[in-house]
């Protein structure tokens, strides 16, 4: 699977995550670029192009439900996975509202994949 003009943007305080995730996007066939804090990602001007976001739910700062309203606040309508390693945080209302997968950390490749594919309406 080529997807190499669409863009995913991985944000996560977990420097672990954001050193793994890109390259296997990327092997996944996507582009791809990670951000520590939500702020970060706000202030890099990307929004524009990103075509899914994989959002980590507990970070300093603004969570990642914060900049899921915060951006669509903005206007965008950016399908969105949430990950997480507490999984207290799957059976809060306001955490699946708009959201297109919700995985735990930690996740294999195949549900990742097949988080994406969803999110993108890829078959």
């Amino acid at each position: 699977m080529k997807n190499a003009a669409i863009f995913v943007a991985v944000v996560d305080d977990d420097v672990s995550v954001r050193e793994s995730l890109p390259p296997l996007l990327n092997e996944f066939g996507f582009a791809s670029e990670s951000f520590a804090t939500a702020r970060e990602f706000l202030e890099s001007g990307v929004a524009d192009k990103i075509k899914c976001l994989i959002l980590d739910i507990a970070m300093p700062g603004m969570s990642g439900p914060e900049l899921r309203r915060e951006l669509v606040k903005r206007g965008y309508s950016i399908p969105t996975i949430f990950i997480s390693a507490h999984a207290e945080f799957a059976s809060q209302p306001d955490m699946r509202e708009g959201v297109v997968e919700y995985l735990m950390k930690p996740f294999s490749e195949t549900a990742l994949l097949e988080a994406l594919k969803n999110a993108l309406n890829l078959k």
